[in-house]
């Protein structure tokens, strides 16, 4: 039986504790919202202030050069590459990762145009995160050619949905609600040899579970910045194109950051070789230095131990759940086979919502998705087994007393 005290001698023997101290985290509160929104680097407090007193006070325009604002897309895609399997030159971080993704999915489509005219089927899970598939709707919708969005209901279901009429098979590495973890190397290499492209969406997987895209054979990734890479709000996301499908067309928002020669001020767009082409307009330089504080902390350490520790920390956090709340009729929704599982937990709950504001309420804060899914996001670099202990049993008490149905609990917020 797990006691309190055998998580506080882990958390002593975590090699990797010390890195908690690289985040700004309120004393009072077990934070297990990392998945969606990641907790503050310390130094991104000094940064912002390096940036905007200097750079942008004193600096002015001229920190495009000095400053080497018009180059720190690119930079911070080389220092962000290593957690996702890229190389050098083959990640800008850039806009929003729905933005991303209709770049890719429009040059997706484009190549395979080019290849089978008669390719004109998208697929994707029915529970992929909600923007992916509206990205995918608007699309077909611009296109008006004869597009269909395809879904399936289940992981297992996916090959099966493939066809001869398929151009693309849009997938997320880890699902936002389950946490359900694909095989991307297996599953890109069933999608190639049907003859459709793959697009990963990466949000819940970069920084929190090992991806290596060139070992996949990946065609296409993005994602977002602000999660496990703790960007902070809102921070721009990350796009990566195969380099041998980067050149072959150019994406549709053609942008002056992705001109080749941008300061010509050429009246007809000329796309930049390699992953520059992917980006834009003009860049939100503050909110893209915030993104270099929390990826220098993963310079600290490496995927293999940050999973590892994920590993642990969800193992636990459903053992103790499955012990100290049984009877109260929780469902576990997250694979128990660890290779599927990425690093967040979910259970199903009648009263999900309430229960979440409840804990919330308490100090522990998850969060909710609809239908009834209570998520509980670990992030290696600061989350102690302490914290999933208590978690867990702070829940159980606010199941044991029915405290989740008091009225203000039952206030739906704008974000739940």
């Amino acid at each position: 039986m797990m006691t309190r005290e055998m998580c506080l001698a882990m958390d002593q023997n975590d090699s990797l504790a010390a890195l908690r101290e690289h985040f700004a985290l309120p004393g009072d509160v077990i934070y297990l919202d990392g998945n969606s929104l990641g907790a503050r680097p310390l130094s991104s407090a000094e940064r912002a202030m390096q940036l905007v007193q200097q750079e942008w006070g004193e600096g002015l325009i001229r920190s495009w050069n000095t400053a080497g604002w018009r180059s720190l897309s690119q930079r911070l895609g080389d220092q962000l590459a290593g957690l996702i399997g890229a190389g050098r030159n083959e990640v800008v971080i850039t806009d929003t990762t729905s933005i991303n993704l209709f770049k890719v999915l429009a040059a997706a489509l484009t190549v395979q145009a080019r290849r089978d005219e008669q390719r004109r089927v998208i697929v994707s899970e029915a529970s992929n995160f909600p923007t992916d598939l509206y990205i995918a709707e608007g699309l077909i919708g611009l296109l008006q050619q004869g597009y269909e969005l395809r879904l399936v209901d289940s992981p297992e279901a996916v090959i099966a949905a493939i066809g001869s009429d398929t151009a693309v098979v849009m997938l997320t590495h880890v699902n936002y609600k389950t946490g359900h973890m694909h095989d991307m190397a297996a599953m890109t290499a069933q999608i190639h040899a049907c003859g459709a492209l793959a697009i990963w969406d990466l949000a819940h997987s970069a920084g929190a579970v090992p991806v290596d895209v060139h070992q996949a054979k990946a065609d296409y990734a993005i994602g977002c910045t602000y999660k496990y890479l703790n960007g902070g709000p809102g921070s721009p996301a990350f796009v990566w194109v195969n380099p041998a499908l980067c050149d072959e067309v150019s994406q549709p928002l053609s942008g002056w950051f992705g001109h080749a020669s941008q300061f010509d001020m050429a009246s007809s767009y000329m796309p930049q070789q390699g992953i520059a082409r992917y980006l834009c307009g003009t860049q939100p330089i503050v909110s893209l230095a915030m993104i270099e504080c929390g990826l220098d902390v993963f310079a600290r350490t490496d995927m293999a131990a940050l999973r590892k520790k994920s590993l642990a920390l969800t193992n636990l956090f459903i053992s103790i759940v499955e012990d100290r709340c049984a009877g109260h009729g929780l469902k576990l929704v997250t694979p128990r086979d660890p290779a599927q599982r990425g690093s967040h937990v979910s259970f199903e709950h009648a009263h999900g919502y309430e229960v979440i504001q409840a804990l919330i309420a308490r100090g522990v804060i998850g969060d909710y998705r609809e239908p009834g899914i209570m998520r509980f996001g670990f992030t290696p670099l600061y989350t102690r087994f302490v914290d999933a202990w208590d978690a867990a049993q702070i829940l159980g008490e606010i199941l044991d007393s029915n405290a989740w149905a008091e009225p203000q609990y039952q206030v739906r917020h704008q974000v739940t």
